[in-house]
């Protein structure tokens, strides 16, 4: 056998390629048979295989591997950027404690475990349901459970933790009705988030089995909602509740609410014969980004109906002065048994409430049950250890580098030598810091490359994966750039919101139905579960830093920066192809004048 110029004995080549293999007998692998009393062949017990402890290993290793590089990538540059922006342009020493390193640890260990979970757990659910139940149960019973399975949803997204964290960071003396909402009325809260994911759920499935155009829903939706941003931005106190209520529709459209309201949606749909639209993916996402809106709006009138900003201080300083008297706290009010216990009551009812449908409801069962056991298990103990990194990690590096970031234009008494540039300049850092943080965390999102995908399948190569990737990275970093602006120089939240909303619903006026569809869209793809904790935190803790009431609002406006921006180029698009149309004909003409 020739090798090149070196010539090898066939037997030596089979020497060498039986290195580290082992032969093994077909006899020794089959089913073993002995014959019953009729003579018929019966199967004979063989004993389970016995794996070692270094066999467990090699078969786990590629696929943890592969699972926790993944969430490291979504983790490291972002931590790696809020350090080097430290160093470099803060002239800061880098002292980062253990308990942030251990944090970050275990938000990506957590985040891994989860996502599997989810995978193997929860999403077979979703898929199962929506295929069965339109067979199985009436249309108002379909969207009841569609309903419910929306609330359910929110309580285990892993992001929604981050507004829990966020309530011990607002002032009750600045922002008496946000302090409340945040501490008081914080399981109420979430519950009228997961009300409004259930609502844009029900509606959105009735869209998809209807057919409607989503340009509608979104004026219908919008209107009202500016309507009410503009009442509420006439009463100081509560005004500041205005960033708390927008950033929440940043905060519901996860990976855990995304894939089971679509996989059940577009299940119904099909089983309708109306899942087979390009566009039956879209518009539920947007929906649910816009209800919850609404809805903690209407928790934020009802909390004011029922108390007053003075009995909230004052409830609030009561309560604290309890805590410092209390010698012995509560175990479960302790790190890790707080975590412990929300990542079950996160999970466990969710989970309840699916087996219930798909036995009591549908009167089926799923297969492989094993793999779901597995697959729950996964999702409790992930959700867990998200909470535990959240609460000790993120949360704390994303306040940290809030806190930090104004010391490049003002003196800050706990750090020396600051202003450490002009104020001119030191806020063209900041908001270049805010800027490419937006843009580089966005570009990196898996969801939205997968969705640069299906865009650019859905029309045809006109609106390039690449073109998609760049507008809505820009406008994330925009949205993100001008949170901090907000946050700076204490501009109107209410009238960016109004102003910036009109201005997409214009152009969504002016916009083709599948650009409005990917557009509204892509806001939602962009808000993930390290992306939301970590601005959420740095908007707080920039607020705190120079002393503004509040720091919401950057999440809101970094969603919507990309739908501005997508639609934008979408128009450009539609403006080149129709510039195309135009041109075309004339040249042809002129080709066949010259021929003749």
């Amino acid at each position: 056998m020739d090798s090149g110029n070196k010539k090898i004995r066939f037997g030596a080549f089979i020497r060498e390629i039986s290195v580290k293999q082992n032969v093994v007998s077909f006899n020794d692998i089959i089913l073993k048979t002995d014959l019953d009393q009729q003579g018929r062949p019966t199967a004979k017990a063989t004993a389970k295989s016995r794996l070692r402890s270094l066999d467990i290993y090699r078969l786990l290793q590629p696929y943890i591997k592969v699972r926790f590089l993944e969430q490291l990538k979504a983790v490291m540059p972002l931590a790696i950027y809020l350090l080097l922006f430290q160093i470099l342009v803060l002239h800061q020493e880098v002292s980062i404690p253990e308990s942030i390193i251990m944090g970050l640890l275990a938000v990506i260990t957590g985040l891994m475990l989860f996502m599997e979970g989810l995978k193997r757990g929860l999403m077979p659910f979703g898929e199962v349901i929506g295929k069965t139940l339109p067979a199985k149960a009436s249309l108002k019973l379909i969207l009841l459970i569609v309903l419910l399975l929306g609330i359910g949803v929110t309580f285990a997204e892993p992001a929604i933790g981050a507004l829990k964290t966020a309530g011990s960071i607002v002032l009750v003396e600045k922002a008496p009705y946000l302090y409340t909402l945040l501490n008081d009325w914080s399981t109420a809260l979430v519950f009228a988030v997961g009300a409004g994911v259930g609502l844009a759920a029900v509606l959105g499935t009735i869209r998809l089995l209807y057919g409607w155009s989503l340009k509608p829903l979104i004026y219908c939706t919008l209107t009202p909602l500016i309507g009410l941003t503009w009442f509420m931005s006439l009463d100081p106190e509560l005004s500041r509740i205005l960033g708390l209520a927008w950033d929440c529709g940043a905060v519901t459209t996860g990976p855990v609410t995304v894939p089971l309201i679509l996989a059940l949606g577009i299940g119904i749909a099909a089983t309708a014969g109306k899942g087979e639209s390009p566009l039956a993916g879209f518009g539920i996402v947007t929906l649910a980004s816009l209800f919850p809106i609404i809805s903690v709006i209407s928790l934020a009138l009802f909390v004011a109906s029922t108390t007053s900003p003075e009995a909230i201080i004052a409830a609030a300083h009561q309560a604290q002065q309890l805590t410092e008297n209390s010698v012995n706290i509560s175990w479960y009010n302790t790190s890790p048994w707080q975590e412990i216990i929300a990542g079950f009551q996160a999970i466990v009812p969710l989970v309840a409430f699916l087996i219930i449908v798909l036995r009591v409801v549908l009167q089926d069962r799923l297969r492989h049950q094993g793999t779901i056991i597995y697959g729950i298990i996964l999702c409790i103990l992930g959700m867990i250890i998200f909470n535990i990194g959240l609460e000790h990690g993120l949360s704390r590096l994303g306040q940290d580098s809030g806190s930090l970031l104004p010391a490049a234009f003002i003196a800050m008494s706990d750090m020396a030598a600051s202003p450490f540039y002009s104020w001119s300049v030191g806020i063209f850092i900041a908001l270049l810091f805010a800027w490419f943080l937006g843009f580089g965390a966005t570009l990196a999102e898996p969801a939205l490359n997968a969705l640069g995908n299906t865009v650019q399948t859905l029309t045809n190569g006109a609106f390039e994966k690449k073109m998609l990737l760049y507008a809505v990275s820009i406008g994330v970093g925009c949205g993100i750039a001008l949170g901090v602006a907000k946050i700076v120089f204490d501009l109107s939240l209410p009238w960016i919101l109004i102003s910036t909303y009109t201005f997409a619903l214009i152009l969504t006026r002016l916009s083709t139905e599948e650009f409005v569809n990917v557009a509204w869209d892509s806001a939602g793809v962009t808000t993930g579960p390290i992306t939301v904790p970590l601005v959420l935190a740095m908007g707080l803790g920039l607020g705190n830093a120079v002393h503004a009431i509040e720091g919401f609002g950057v999440l809101a406006l970094a969603s919507i920066g990309p739908i501005i921006s997508v639609l934008t180029t979408g128009l450009w698009i539609q403006w080149k192809i129709k510039r195309h149309h135009q041109i075309q004909p004339k040249k042809t003409a002129n080709t066949q004048m010259e021929t003749t």
